[in-house]
């Protein structure tokens, strides 16, 4: 996959719910579709969605101060009800919420992502048709699809027009930097008519990014609130909630503490990912205390360890290092990250660059360092004395390992 260089220093991006279903606090789309909600019910937030507090100059401010370095915005769920005054359709909020985020946030300089479903399960002519090869004995949900034989396929055809309209209107006004797909799995490639899809994009702009949703046109790969144990081969983003729901659930207070989201960022970034942290704000627009909070920590520990962070790329490969690192483009440092104050020396196996250097980010305090053992091929190992404990960060510690040369590795098994 090629994506754009700006996707792959990023690091962090927000992903903002933001929908009728944060007024009632239910699950998007989903709830109605599974018969958690009644359609209707669902429906009757429309009127009570009222996006009064909604000021996205100060939620690009919020996610400058996070870090990020791009925003998604849901600009239509699966529910099909769009934030923009389409005209494709029957179902959008009579008014324009996106062109206000956008502007804001190049004001801030960051890229404007737009999140987008390829399916619409209140669209009249969305149910016409089915996934091909879908077993029989699974049955049919009436927001998704029709059992073989009621197949419309001039009804689908309208669906595709209507789809194609709303595009059109996101990437003419709005030229977004990247589009963040979903809902692929409803339908084949074929019928979703990627390509033709593609096209009409980057006929208006070039350069979008898109996620692996676009299937065979996507740019990286999209792993979902579970933290890859084996990071994808090429660019990869991991999408994840800051509690357990991705928009306004008034319920919900399980949020993931600072802790617990640098601990998530600095894996991700560690494998040569982007983290995409979800908030979700409220039917008025403002974003809960709570997150926003967390969004604030996170920031404050980047700005920190800026260096070990933008326009870095994956580091050490897992049993050279116990915990995260990253590596300088030029290949010269190595950041090492360290979650808990050590107890004895941080040791590095099967670095055979030699080491200039070792500095605590941060503060600068240059930390004594040693290589023991080693025979033939095989490296020895190195040995960092412990940063004193003024130099150690409250959630976590960055090592710059600054090497002779360019970064080495022994990925041997030794002498036998």
């Amino acid at each position: 996959m090629a994506v754009q260089p700006w996707f792959t220093d990023a690091k962090l991006g927000i992903f903002i719910h933001w929908g009728i279903y944060a007024v009632d606090g239910v699950q998007e789309s989903w709830s109605f579709y599974d018969d958690i909600v009644p359609y209707d019910q669902y429906m009757s937030q429309f009127d009570r969605f009222t996006a009064s507090r909604y000021d996205p100059r100060d939620w690009a401010k919020l996610f400058a101060r996070a870090g990020a370095r791009y925003a998604v915005l849901t600009s239509r769920h699966h529910d099909g009800v769009a934030l923009w005054d389409t005209a494709h359709g029957d179902l959008n909020v009579g008014r324009d919420l996106i062109a206000g985020y956008a502007d804001a946030l190049r004001e801030q300089g960051l890229k404007v992502g737009l999140y987008y479903s390829h399916s619409d399960w209140s669209h009249p002519d969305y149910a016409s048709t089915r996934k091909p090869g879908r077993p029989p004995e699974l049955e049919d949900n009436r927001y998704s699809e029709v059992a073989a034989e009621f197949e419309d396929l001039a009804a689908w055809e309208r669906f595709l027009a209507y789809r194609d309209g709303q595009i059109r209107e996101l990437v003419s006004r709005y030229r977004p930097d990247l589009l963040w797909f979903d809902g692929e799995w409803d339908r084949s490639e074929e019928q979703w008519r990627i390509p033709e899809l593609a096209a009409l994009i980057r006929s208006e702009v070039p350069d979008v990014v898109f996620n692996a949703r676009m299937l065979s046109e996507g740019d990286y790969a999209t792993p979902e609130q579970g933290a890859p144990v084996i990071p994808p081969e090429g660019p990869w983003e991991l999408c994840l909630t800051i509690n357990d729901s991705w928009g306004h659930q008034h319920h919900d207070h399980n949020h993931k503490s600072v802790d617990q989201l640098i601990r998530y960022f600095t894996e991700t970034i560690g494998g040569g990912g982007n983290l995409l942290l979800s908030v979700g704000p409220r039917e008025d627009g403002t974003i809960p205390a709570e997150q926003a909070e967390r969004l604030e920590g996170l920031g404050a520990w980047i700005a920190k360890h800026a260096e070990a962070v933008y326009g870095t790329v994956r580091g050490l490969p897992p049993g050279h290092h116990y915990g995260p690192s990253t590596l300088s483009k030029d290949r010269r440092t190595l950041y090492l990250t360290l979650f808990d104050a050590p107890r004895a020396e941080i040791n590095v196996r099967g670095l055979l660059s030699k080491v200039r250097g070792v500095s605590v980010l941060g503060s600068g305090t240059e930390l004594p360092h040693r290589v023991t053992g080693g025979l033939h091929e095989t490296p020895g190992i190195l040995w960092i004395e412990p940063p004193a404990a003024a130099d150690l960060d409250p959630y976590a510690t960055v090592l710059a390992v600054e090497l002779e040369g360019e970064l080495e590795l022994y990925r041997g098994a030794g002498r036998f």
